[in-house]
């Protein structure tokens, strides 16, 4: 019986598996790197335990560290989460060697799904359908996806469409792999284009029994990675559902699998092939615990307790519909900084790492949350999901909000044409709307903002502060507010505007009859307004009268759009690029952004050099473009 358990990882999925150790009674332990000393996951577990390291991403990452650290709280049980070392079999092993239960798969099951190469070669044997793979040297047609051996998560992943890309989209997803996963060995499989990615949750026990709880489908995607996932699928037909469920459970039985994993398909029509198994519990498993109503972290507790399942899962019923909330902006770059409010509304599960006043870092996955809605149909699932996204207080850093609302409103979302173009030049949401911050709503946000400010202003007065704002003796002008996205006249209100009341925190607003309230909040240290009301959110950056002098970069400066390290530079001074040439690249939270030239010119100035740690903001290297 396990009595103690260590969870070898961090944020959201330790707190998730925290929650079900409380509920059964069990004592939790965390561990933690000098980056999360202060992370909620450490707070929340009974006992906590630094590990030592010099770089934040790789703490996670040191098996001997973490079995010291189950022998120093007595540990007497391992959960791996996902991401990590919920993968490796070396770990699994090096926990049972010590004498520890593992709550995850064999070691040589793991083993023989953590290459895709073997995986694939396995699979085919026990009769699950498969793509063919290319050769990377000659591979006879495209457009190919070049994928990592030993991960996922979009890690090492390139879609080549042309034969002169392939070298360098090869050498490309070799580094980012290995940088994610210590292995740096690709392959490649025709791209099926347009095809839905539906995975099957598997759960095995040590007894012979399988399950097969159902399908999710992952199809909206950027980076290849997953962005809303939703249990059931609404396009597959009975039959593919039935042949995919079928396949998983045979892929499961092949390896002798225990414990719960996923299987992931390809499928476009009738046609299925197999992806990859991942042999531990997904990011998206939530929808498919509120479809069929288990606690998928307490049953792989069980198994690996050895208790047998019953010869048959539970059945589905309603719908849930899962949307990844990240820090990142419009082109999907990640953003750091202090998350100043948290909160999200309404009738949906939150499964989070994060809460107000949490540091977002460069050393972790972009992620800080997962929205998940559960209702009788797809239709109230995905508005009670949009209810809770348009409602929900973010402050602080950028994040996908906007794009979240606008994939699961959109009409090709709520008919179910969901494919892995969604978000891809071409597909239904192509280009997705920028996220940048915007006045919104015919411009009452503003005003609204504007008259909050107003209202500060008079309260924090030290003379007359009984004064209504804006007063003058003679008034020679309009009271006006001047923001980055909107200038705004709050007195004399707007034709048809008025005001109901007007606080620093909230204002209520009547336009034509109709009354809404703004919730308006400012931070020490922050430039910007937020603006929140049912409607939805905006966010204002004030101008100030008399701005202080700012530093200015020189004319076609390329600025680090995030902290990271310089993995390779790919031009010299005096080189002349044309617009969209890669420039540089940076590495952060293990993925590769290239930095390539905004217009046609000559290199004037490089400013870094491989291996160097930047700030965001950091002039990286300066273009002078060409003249007309």
């Amino acid at each position: 019986m396990i009595t103690r358990l260590l969870v070898a990882n961090r944020g959201e999925i330790a707190r998730r598996v925290f929650r079900t150790c409380r509920s059964l009674g069990l004592s939790t332990v965390a561990v933690f790197s000098d980056a999360d000393a202060g992370a909620p996951h450490v707070r929340e577990a009974d006992l906590a335990v630094r590990l030592p390291g010099s770089h934040p991403a790789e703490t996670y990452l040191a098996v001997d560290r973490i079995i010291e650290a189950c022998r120093a709280c007595g540990a007497d049980a391992v959960h791996p989460g996902y991401g990590f070392l919920s993968e490796n079999a070396a770990f699994a092993q090096a926990v049972l060697d010590a004498g520890l239960t593992w709550v995850g798969p064999p070691p040589a099951a793991i083993e023989a799904m953590g290459s895709k190469i073997a995986a694939k070669r396995l699979m085919e044997e026990a009769g699950v359908p498969v793509l063919p793979s290319l050769d990377l040297a000659a591979p006879g047609e495209f457009p190919l996806l070049v994928k990592a051996s030993a991960g996922g998560g979009g890690r090492g992943m390139r879609i080549v469409r042309h034969a002169g890309e392939l070298a360098a989209e090869v050498e490309s997803a070799r580094r980012e792999a290995a940088a994610a996963f210590g292995d740096g060995d690709v392959f490649a499989e025709p791209l099926l284009e347009a095809a839905r990615h539906v995975e099957v949750q598997v759960l095995a026990d040590a007894h012979g029994t399988v399950w097969a709880l159902g399908e999710r489908e992952c199809s909206v995607q950027r980076r290849h990675q997953k962005v809303v996932e939703e249990c059931p699928s609404p396009g597959i037909s009975e039959r593919t559902r039935e042949l995919l469920c079928a396949a998983a459970v045979r892929a499961a039985r092949r390896i002798g699998y225990v414990g719960v994993g996923t299987v992931e398909f390809l499928v476009k029509g009738d046609r299925v092939a197999f992806l990859e198994m991942n042999t531990r519990l997904q990011v998206e498993h939530p929808v498919t615990e509120l479809v069929f109503g288990v606690d998928l972290v307490r049953l792989q507790l069980e198994v690996a307790e050895g208790a047998a399942l019953p010869p048959e899962p539970p059945g589905p019923r309603g719908h849930a519909i899962e949307a990844r909330l990240y820090a990142e902006d419009a082109g999907y770059v990640p953003q750091t900084g202090v998350l100043r409010r948290f909160e999200v509304p309404g009738d949906v599960r939150v499964d989070s790492g994060v809460e107000s006043g949490s540091e977002v870092s460069p050393h972790y996955d972009a992620m800080l949350a997962k929205i998940v809605a559960y209702g009788a149909t797809r239709a109230e699932a995905a508005r009670k999901l949009a209810t809770s996204l348009r409602r929900a207080r973010l402050h602080g850093v950028t994040t996908n909000r906007d794009l979240l609302l606008e994939i699961v409103t959109s009409p090709a979302f709520l008919a179910g044409e969901t494919n892995t173009a969604f978000l891809s030049p071409g597909g239904p949401l192509s280009p997705p709307s920028p996220l940048s911050p915007r006045a919104g709503d015919g411009g009452l946000p503003a005003l609204a903002a504007a008259l909050a400010m107003a209202a500060a202003n008079r309260r924090d007065a030290r003379v007359l502060a009984g004064l209504p704002a804006g007063w003058r003796n003679v008034r020679s002008q309009p009271a006006r507010a001047r923001f980055a996205e909107a200038d705004v006249v709050y007195d004399p209100l707007p034709p048809g505007v008025g005001v109901v009341s007007a606080r620093p925190e909230e204002v209520v607003l009547e336009r034509d009859g109709l009354r809404q309230t703004f919730q308006v909040a400012r931070y020490d240290g922050d430039d910007h307004v937020y603006v929140d009301s049912p409607m939805g959110a905006a966010v204002l950056t004030p101008v100030p009268r008399l701005p202080e002098p700012v530093e200015h970069v020189a004319p076609g400066s390329l600025l680090a759009p995030m902290p990271g390290s310089v993995l390779r530079v790919e031009v010299a001074e005096g080189d002349t690029v044309v617009q969209g040439q890669p420039v540089l690249v940076l590495e952060a939270m293990k993925m590769e952004h290239r930095i390539a030239a905004p217009a046609g010119g000559v290199v004037s100035d490089v400013r870094v050099e491989k291996g160097q740690q930047v700030e965001a903001g950091a002039v990286l290297a300066i273009i002078q473009e060409e003249g007309p």
